[in-house]
């Protein structure tokens, strides 16, 4: 770590020899004057060959700022400074536009999160990739098709030959994820920037990824692994850097971080993790003055920190080493932080025996590029009852998406039916559906194409709540605010645009907006995939919340199965778009019957996988 506010950087280890990206005190900061926002605060590390550093943290913490300021890419209104940053070498501080143009994709490349506003809508898969090869000449002009689909194929993608065709809209999120890395490391560069590489990915695929990343590293990549996946960063970081309000608070090897914390933050983070000995308990303990979520103070790591102190709300902490290569943030980190009374019980009780979503032999299919019609979904049958959760669990391209989509009546089944509160929900005309569609709401995957761009946080929230026109949405702002309490947000981001959000932070505006009408049942697909553990935490216990107090019907889509382990009260498992195994969330956890269900179970990653051997999934 390099010097922070109050810290100077010669307390910090020296940059060791060899390295491939050397950074110290980065400074990034919006705006000017008294609007001036310094979203990174002196961070400084170094990057060799064969080696990963994973920075983890809260949605807004300044990960991705950090990782965009690294390829000159911090974004308009930025103000970006750095006592050092070297690229094998290279001073990067006074490279200019042209100069990035050609380290992008050839020396550096990024992974970016969202893969969906990262690919070119207009461009089919295989051009997106090809473009990285043209630029930077790495292969003869007659060779980049087959270079292409060799890429694909290398990420694992179906078909790769077929996807290369397709345009971004026809693919999986996990497909469109594994096109962006096949595109990120097209010219092999050294240093490969991964901001959520594995976000939208189910666990089969995504140790596969994780398995080609490490590849990589073995072959002499240098990789800065950005995520909110502790499971993945143990197994595949060398070292870790917590990072909150802008700056490390910890960092050190992996092994340490996880096996020991330091800092009380690091410690909550890795007591949100869902898992066996979490299940039955709520994941984000209660703290003193509500949800502190986006509330700052003078060092910025207080609002999360039950030992904070005055002194913590005056002077930022000095960095204090633990060990020979692990240090953390804080003026008590020798102090334990309170244990937490665990006494809300999450499994849900089905007070009713209402079925609120009923589903029968439900089929439909999709013509591709090569005018064959595949099935998406192929005779599914499930039921939801009131104060129930069922989790749907596969990989990528099973069916999963489609089949919220055919629940929603966003899409019409070829096959099968549909009932909505004992009535029926598909195949009807639209109208006589308009007066229950609050009743069922989706909390999408991808919240940023869900959103209008042209409005604020109040106006979506707003709107929801049956108040179109922005003074009619004005009227309910204290309504508006109660939403975005319950999911952890700022009431300052009401005036703010999507675009102007984290990932995380959209997410939750979306998931208000869904609260907003009161609905019977809600449509979950992947709802916390873009969230950092400890909101993920305030997420799943609101959920709950609303399950058992309202008797609402979640139907949860999730990739993670520590998520749906926690949350479901049965299961269903989907492969190529049938349903090969349900029941019980403990059955089939415990004693799965199918080969598939067994290899995702086997395939689940777990942050104390380097410090024990006690199952978490």
């Amino acid at each position: 770590m390099r010097g922070d506010q109050g810290t100077d950087p010669k307390d910090a280890p020296p940059a060791e020899g060899g390295a491939l990206l050397a950074v110290e005190n980065l400074r990034v900061s919006f705006g000017s004057g008294g609007s001036r926002v310094d979203a990174v605060r002196g961070v400084g590390f170094t990057l060799r060959a064969r080696e990963c550093l994973a920075v983890v943290g809260e949605s807004g913490s300044g990960k991705s700022v950090t990782a965009r300021a690294l390829l000159g890419l911090a974004g308009p209104g930025s103000s970006v400074a750095a006592g050092r940053l070297e690229l094998e070498g290279e001073d990067l501080t006074r490279a200019g536009d042209r100069r990035w143009r050609e380290l992008r994709g050839r020396r550096i490349g990024m992974v970016l999160q969202d893969a969906l506003s990262s690919l070119d809508p207009v461009r089919t898969v295989g051009a997106e990739i090809g473009e990285t090869l043209r630029n930077h000449r790495t292969v003869p002009r007659q060779a980049r098709q087959d270079r292409v689909v060799s890429l694909l194929k290398r990420v694992h993608v179906p078909d790769p030959g077929l996807r290369a065709r397709q345009y971004p809209h026809q693919l999986s999120g996990g497909l469109r994820q594994r096109a962006l890395i096949a595109s990120a490391v097209a010219a092999d560069p050294a240093v490969l920037i991964a901001d959520e590489p594995t976000t939208a990915l189910d666990v089969t695929v995504q140790a596969q990824i994780l398995d080609l990343l490490t590849a990589m590293k073995a072959a002499g990549t240098a990789v800065l692994l950005i995520s909110h996946d502790l499971s993945v960063v143990a197994r595949f970081a060398d070292r870790i850097a917590v990072m909150y309000q802008g700056a490390f608070v910890e960092e050190g090897p992996a092994e340490d971080v996880l096996g020991s914390p330091a800092h009380p933050y690091t410690r909550r983070l890795l007591a949100a993790v869902p898992g066996v000995r979490r299940r039955g308990a709520r994941l984000a303990p209660s703290e003193p003055g509500g949800d502190l979520a986006g509330i700052t103070t003078a060092c910025g790591y207080a609002p999360r920190c039950p030992l904070a102190e005055a002194r913590c709300r005056e002077h930022v902490p000095p960095l204090v080493a633990i060990g020979p290569a692990h240090g953390a943030r804080c003026w008590r980190t020798d102090d334990e932080e309170p244990a937490q009374t665990l006494d809300t019980a999450v499994t849900g009780r089905g007070r009713r025996d209402e079925a609120v979503i009923e589903v029968s032999g439900l089929t439909k299919a999709f013509r591709g590029p090569d005018r064959r019609h595949r099935p998406a979904v192929e005779g599914v049958s499930l039921t939801v009852h009131a104060g129930e959760t069922l989790g749907v669990v596969g990989e990528s391209g099973s069916g999963k998406s489609t089949l919220a989509a055919l629940v929603m009546g966003l899409l019409e089944p070829d096959d099968g039916s549909v009932r909505f509160l004992g009535e029926p929900w598909s195949r009807v005309p639209e109208p006589s559906r308009r007066s229950r569609r609050g009743r069922i709401q989706l909390v999408h995957q991808d919240p940023l194409a869900s959103f209008d761009p042209r409005y604020t946080v109040e106006r979506i929230v707003g709107e929801a709540l049956g108040s179109p026109g922005r003074r009619a949405v004005r009227r309910r702002r204290d309504q508006i605010t109660e939403l975005l309490h319950r999911v952890g947000l700022d009431p300052a981001l009401l005036t703010r645009h999507p675009r102007e959000l984290s990932g995380g932070q959209r997410q939750r505006v979306a998931i208000a907006r869904a609260l907003a009408p009161g609905p019977d049942a809600i449509v979950c697909d992947e709802p916390v995939s873009a969230l950092d553990v400890s909101v993920q935490a305030q997420i799943l216990d609101l959920f709950v919340d609303l399950r058992d107090e309202l008797d609402v019907a979640l139907l949860f889509i999730s990739h993670d199965l520590g998520v749906i382990h926690h949350i479901s009260d049965r299961v269903i498992v989907m492969r190529e778009a049938v349903v090969v195994e349900a029941g019980p969330v403990e059955q089939i956890f415990r004693d799965p019957r199918h080969d598939y269900t067994r290899s995702l179970l086997a395939a689940v990653p777990r942050p104390e996988a380097r410090t024990d051997t006690t199952p978490t999934h």
